[in-house]
This record gives C-alpha cells, sequence and structure tokens, in this order.
C-alpha cells in the first residue's frame, strides 16, 4: 500500500504530505544500542532517553494530540490528522512513542471520566512525554479474573493508603503515575467496591522490582505496595465506579479509539513489505524463498489478511456500520491483529531457516535476530488487554449471543 490514499480530501492530502516530508526529515538515526520492538521492552535508560526524545520531538512540531482539545495541551480534536500522522510514522518505520500507555490508554479514559482539573493537570504531560505513565491492573492472583482483585486503597484522612501488589507492570521503571485499579469496599460485590486512581508512583512505600521475560529481555515489572499514600485528587470517577471506568478503558487498550486501529494497519503492512524484503534476499535451494510457492503462499495470505484488518479498523470509524454491535470490530481487531503479528513474525523464522534461531548479539544472525525475537516478544500482545481466550469468550457471549462458559 502506496502512502496516497485514493479519494483523500485535498486539504488532508497536502497535511500528509507535509507530515510525510517533516518525518523523513528528522527521523532519528538509529542508535548504537539496540532498540526495543515495542513499548513492552524498554528495559534501560538509553532506550528510554532516546524514544522520549522521539515522542517530545514529534509533539513539539505539532504532529502529537490530534485527539486532545487544545485547552489541555493537545491539537485540537481532529480525527482525520490524527490518522493520518499515525500511519505515516507506521509507514517510514519511525521508533514508536515510548508514553504509549498514556496516549492510548490513561489519557483517552482522563477524557472521558476526569474533572476539568485532572484533564488540566495530566493530558499536556503525557503528549509530550515529560510524565510517563503505567498500568496497575494485573496481579499475581489476578490476570484474567481482573474482578478478584486484592489491592486495598484505605481511605485515610487527605486521601488513601494502598496496600497489595501488581504485575506485568509494563514501563513502571520510568513511570510518574499509574492507573490504578483498588479494592475500596471490601464488603461490596467483587465488581462494585473497585475504585479507579491515578496513582503518583514517586511515593515513599512504592517497591519497583524488574522481572525477566522469556526473551531474556526486561521492561515489564512487578510492584509491591505497603501502605503508599496517595491524595484524594487521585481518585478518577467515583469510588465503586472503578470497574466501569476499567471496561472503558480496555476497550482503548483494545483499539477503540478512532482512528488507532487504521494506525496499527499500517504498521501491519508495513510489516509485510519488511517480510517480503527477507523473502527476496533469503535463499532457499539456491533460490529466493520469494520463489518458493508454499512461502509465497502464505505471504500473500498474510498480506491480504492485513489488508483486511485495515479495511476492518475503517469500518470501525462509521458509527452507522457498528450500530447493531459496536463492541464487535475493537474486539475482533485485537484478536486478530495480536494473533497475526505473531504468526507474521513466526513465518520470518521459518523463511531464514536454521539462521532464524540465531538470537541477538550473534554477529551472524540475520536482521540482529529481529525475527526471533519478535516472535517471542509477540506473546506479550496476545495476553495484555485480554488473552486470546479471554477476547473469544467475550466475542462470544457478548456479540454473538452464545452461552455463558462454565
Amino acid at each position: 500500500m502506496s502512502g496516497h490514499e485514493e479519494g483523500e480530501p485535498k486539504e488532508l492530502a497536502e497535511f500528509r504530505a507535509e507530515v510525510k516530508a517533516w518525518i523523513a526529515a528528522n527521523k532519528p538515526a538509529k542508535p548504537a544500542f539496540k532498540l526495543p520492538l515495542s513499548f513492552l521492552e524498554v528495559e534501560s535508560k538509553e532506550q528510554f532517553d532516546y524514544l522520549r526524545e522521539w515522542q517530545r520531538k514529534v509533539y513539539d512540531a505539532g504532529y502529537l494530540g490530534y485527539d486532545v482539545p487544545k485547552e489541555y495541551g493537545g491539537q485540537g480534536v481532529d480525527r482525520a490528522r490524527f490518522r493520518v500522522v499515525g500511519q505515516e510514522l507506521a509507514r517510514s518505520r519511525a521508533p514508536f512513542m515510548v508514553n504509549l500507555i498514556a496516549l492510548q490508554w490513561a489519557g483517552p479514559t482522563i477524557m472521558t471520566y476526569g474533572t476539568e482539573e485532572q484533564k488540566k493537570a495530566y493530558l499536556q504531560g503525557i503528549l509530550s512525554a515529560e510524565e510517563i505513565w503505567c498500568q496497575g491492573f494485573s496481579e499475581p492472583g489476578s490476570g484474567s479474573d481482573l474482578a478478584s482483585l486484592q489491592t486495598r486503597a484505605v481511605k485515610v484522612d487527605g486521601g488513601y493508603r494502598v496496600t497489595g501488589h501488581k504485575v506485568w507492570t509494563t514501563l513502571a521503571h520510568f513511570a510518574k503515575y499509574m492507573i490504578l485499579m483498588a479494592r475500596t469496599d471490601p464488603a461490596a460485590s467483587k465488581y462494585s467496591g473497585i475504585s479507579y486512581f491515578l496513582f503518583p508512583m514517586e511515593t515513599e512505600g512504592v517497591d519497583i522490582q524488574p522481572l525477566v521475560k522469556l526473551s531474556g529481555e526486561g521492561g515489564f515489572n512487578q510492584i509491591v505496595f505497603d501502605d503508599a499514600f496517595m491524595p484524594e485528587s487521585a481518585l478518577l470517577g467515583e469510588e465503586g465506579q472503578g470497574w466501569n471506568i476499567a471496561m472503558t478503558t480496555l476497550m482503548f487498550e483494545r483499539g477503540a479509539n478512532e482512528g488507532v486501529g487504521r494506525e496499527r494497519a499500517a504498521g501491519f503492512v508495513e510489516r509485510i513489505n519488511t517480510l517480503t524484503e527477507v523473502a527476496k534476499r533469503q535463499k532457499r535451494g539456491g533460490k529466493p524463498v520469494s520463489e518458493d510457492p508454499v512461502f509465497r503462499d502464505r505471504i500473500v495470505r498474510a498480506w491480504i489478511e492485513a489488508q483486511a484488518m485495515a479495511l476492518a479498523a475503517a469500518r470501525s470509524e462509521a458509527p452507522q456500520l457498528n450500530a447493531d454491535r459496536p463492541l464487535a470490530l475493537p474486539l475482533m481487531n485485537k484478536l486478530v491483529m495480536s494473533e497475526w503479528a505473531q504468526h507474521v513474525a513466526e513465518l520470518g523464522c521459518e523463511m531464514l531457516g536454521p539462521e532464524g534461531a540465531l538470537w541477538v548479539g550473534d554477529d551472524h544472525a540475520p536482521d540482529g535476530g529481529d525475527w526471533p525475537r519478535a516472535f517471542m516478544n509477540s506473546f506479550g500482545m496476545t495476553i495484555g488487554g485480554g488473552t486470546s481466550e479471554i477476547l473469544r469468550n467475550i466475542i462470544g457471549e457478548r456479540v454473538l449471543g452464545l452461552p455463558k462458559s462454565k
């Protein structure tokens, strides 16, 4: 797919050309150190600083924040421009926005439920990457069954004191704030006893412990709260409203925010282009992999699926096409996109043959070992925001109307 969008209005086409030219002139050079493949793997300070500087540069240039009103530090809500910037960043293979949890999940949730003071306090820092956010939902005993969480927030004079344990907390080691789910009323039902907080991480009683993933990389953490204080102003919405607010955050995480799906789809089309480069370059039996009919068929199938995801993402932005089942497309898109990325990474490893087993740091590893690395890291995407199994259950029950599983 080219950068041209058929039928795009002249003004938008000119804006697209402007964004494309700016990215070409300002995209940072590849650093000497290994960059993470996604926000899930940001481990070192040098990786973080490089990515944070890039986000600041995009924001300062006026290309980040087309989903946020100007009074809160954004560019003013313009969904078409928001989509164009996301697409062109993906197509140019530019570095990702490091504050993604804030940009795509926390920020839209604050826009939906926050007070005027909270919107003014947090949104600009999210866009400029001055204030990094992490997510405190999962716990060691409550991942897929989120409503069973045990972390407590006890009301005290002037605020709350938090005690508990969160896990799989991406970016916590750089975060200033956490979107936190905590139980405020243990006597209430497991859903109505939960509240939602904008928790300040730089607080006494917060212990951040790094976790090492399957790939050997960091980026995840576990957080232990020991009577950690937060002010009353950290409460988002009302006490006991946390479950409903969290469901809104998860919908944003699954791509329900307008324009995000098409941005992700543009990235997938670019991934196919990268895969095709490998197929032309890599030899099997003395011939390029691209001449192998089985691999050609699999690449074309993946390309067709990428086009289908792009069309589904475009369809999700037309309310009249989603009125009967508004949850269907965001849920299906998250499920399909995360599994598709895993399949493509696996296909890349297969095309490389035995060399596909060579890991990061091996001088002989094709593309620096990024294909097996992408495959190992892809499992995080099929777990975060609801596992594939959970999403299939939700789609079956809430979209298709099938009986509840027991």
